[in-house]
């Protein structure tokens, strides 16, 4: 069986608060760091999120 392309990581927060996001990508076509701007309850607004390894 063919091995997936999709990796699970997980989207810290760049307001330090620890709030944090899981989802996926695709490892073949990005090969970069993502970052996305989403919601982050803990500070009660829109902010950055970064890729991180999940443990």
């Amino acid at each position: 069986m063919a091995k997936s392309n999709t990796i699970q990581i997980k989207l810290v927060s760049t307001a330090d608060t620890g709030y944090f996001y899981v989802t996926k990508k695709n490892a073949r076509a990005q090969n970069g760091k993502m970052e996305l701007r989403k919601y982050d309850p803990v500070a009660r607004k829109h902010v950055a999120f970064r890729e991180a390894k999940i443990k």
